[in-house]
């Protein structure tokens, strides 16, 4: 299979940033899986039961939290 990459970045309000984050954490509570579309391609990304996840912040000139999910 081809390499699937996303990585977009959008100014959304914190309510909405938050709506994302929610829709997401729904999505791997209740299916076990997230989907995402790209160029009128879908992929449906299987999670498993046990996770890696990895929180970085950064503070400075630019602040960054980053949320990583890996397996």
């Amino acid at each position: 299979m081809d390499l699937f990459e996303i990585d977009t970045t959008q100014r959304l309000s914190r309510e909405q940033a938050a709506a994302r984050l929610h829709a997401l954490a729904d999505a791997l509570s209740r299916h076990n899986s997230v989907e995402f579309e790209r160029d009128g391609r879908r992929v449906t990304v299987s999670i498993p039961d046990q996770v890696d996840l990895k929180i970085e912040v950064e503070l400075g000139e630019d602040n960054e939290l980053e949320i990583e999910l890996t397996w």
